[in-house]
């Protein structure tokens, strides 16, 4: 279930997005200081464009979605996952797809999207083999500068029917 962050959830959202293997995962790999998610949170909540999402799995929160590009769309997404908790209590893989499941709803239901878009670095199989199963095509492939070091990017996308 996908439902609003609330003032709370700060502490623990960075927490989640400090865990070393987010951080190798994203396209800003350091760690993010306390001062700097307040900015972001901030400035995420004054733009319409912009949504930011609380993932509950068991009722227990256990990740984040955020959706770019609103209202017009395509939208694009990203997600991370409470890797520890989530490991801990052997249910990731679970909370993985459950979070997936929820992103992809959430897109074309409540936000109206007839596209979902996203990026993925191009060493991350995991996540680009999940996403595959779930139905988005990877449309594209660059590199981007990730810290200053040239990462290969694949982008995929999602549209509305082929889920």
């Amino acid at each position: 279930m996908l439902r609003s962050v609330r003032d709370h959830d700060l502490p623990v959202m960075r927490r989640w997005r400090n865990h070393p293997r987010v951080r190798a995962a994203s396209f800003a790999t350091h760690e993010i200081a306390e001062e700097e998610h307040l900015r972001w949170w901030e400035a995420v909540r004054a733009d319409p464009a912009r949504c930011v999402l609380i993932y509950d799995h068991h009722g227990v929160p256990a990740g984040v979605v955020t959706y770019a590009g609103l209202p017009s769309g395509p939208a694009s997404w990203g997600f991370y996952l409470d890797l520890d908790g989530l490991e801990r209590s052997g249910d990731l893989l679970r909370a993985w797809i459950g979070l997936e499941k929820a992103a992809i709803a959430h897109a074309f239901g409540p936000l109206g999207q007839s596209a979902l878009r996203g990026e993925v670095l191009a060493d991350n199989a995991p996540v680009r083999l999940l996403h595959r199963r779930f139905g988005f095509t990877e449309v594209d492939s660059y590199q981007r500068d990730v810290d200053g070091v040239p990462r290969d990017v694949v982008a995929i996308q999602l549209r509305k029917g082929q889920a």
